[in-house]
Formats: C-alpha cells, structure tokens, sequence
C-alpha cells in the first residue's frame, strides 16, 4: 500500500469491480483505448491486475480517496505484452473515473507510484505511452517529469493498421543511479 497527503493506492477489493467495471464502460474514459469492457472482459482485467500484485507487490493499484470515493480507479505499473523498440520495460499507467478528473489526482498517485518504482523497486527507467492525441495523459506525464523525444513514437502493435488511435507517443524517465 502507497499512501500520498490525499490518496491510497491499495490492493484491489470485491466492492472495487462495480465501479471498475463502470469506469471501463464509461465511452470518455475509455475514449483512447481499443474499446470499452463490458463487465466481463472488466472483472477479467482486475483478475489479472489482483494476480499480479499478489505474486509482485506491485502493479496497478486501486486507488481511494479517503472520506471522499473507495474506488476512483487505478494507479501503477504494467509490463507491456507487446514487442516494440522499448520493450521490454515498465510502464506507469492511470485510469480514473470521469467523476474524479481535473482533481490532480493522476498525477499525484503516479508520482508517488513512480517514487516507488525507482525508490523501493530499482526500477532504472520508467516509461508511459498513450494515442498521440490523448493531451490529458500527457499533461500527466509532463508534470511526472517525463519526457518525450519524438523518434521514439511508434504505432501500437496491437492496434489494426487503419485504427486511428494507433499513433502513440512514449515519454520515459531514468531512475538516480547511485
């Protein structure tokens, strides 16, 4: 568990799959992602998000607002399944709920996701990667101190040729090495 002066990032909850499964339903939350999930394929993700904390000690926690939402969404740390030139890797993530957005919350939770990562994990790089035209994911990414060097843009191999999110723009930062 990481807690931030507002937030809990925490492992995952039976109460957190409802309002899991509605923020993967949500059209603007999911609007940069290959498709929505319905409840199924969203009770799948967090099967495979709770298993791979359980077996790691990290990955993309739940994260809490205490007094204010049990559940906002998720925070942390993803091995992309895909080959690309920066792969392999680990990459920070976020997905929240519209109702928490422009709260700073994202940031905030990453940041303190990202302190772990090089901190407690010796992770020596950390990368984030979303649709070139996702500017509220980059802004995240930004204000993390991430940057973003455009020879390093890829289309995700994961999406269809013709798909027109697959241009995806990667931001990475480097851990101290001491």
């Amino acid at each position: 568990m990481l807690t931030t002066p507002r937030l809990i990032l925490r492992q995952w909850r039976p109460a957190d799959r409802a309002p899991f499964a509605a923020l993967n339903g949500d059209p603007q939350v999911m609007q940069f992602m290959r498709n929505k999930l319905n409840r199924t394929a969203s009770d799948a993700l967090a099967d495979r998000i709770e298993a791979h904390i359980a077996a790691h000690g990290f990955g993309l926690w739940a994260v809490e607002v205490p007094q204010v939402a049990p559940f906002i969404g998720f925070v942390g740390f993803a091995a992309p399944s895909f080959r690309a030139h920066f792969t392999p890797c680990m990459e920070i993530g976020w997905r929240l709920a519209r109702a928490h957005w422009g709260f700073g919350y994202a940031t905030e939770a990453a940041s303190a996701a990202m302190a772990h990562g090089f901190q407690s994990l010796g992770l020596p790089e950390i990368v984030s990667f979303t649709f070139a035209g996702n500017a509220r994911s980059r802004a995240v990414m930004e204000r993390l101190g991430m940057t973003h060097d455009p020879r390093d843009d890829f289309d995700h191999p994961m999406m269809a040729e013709n798909h027109p999110r697959r241009p995806h723009v990667l931001y990475r930062k480097q851990g101290l090495l001491f």
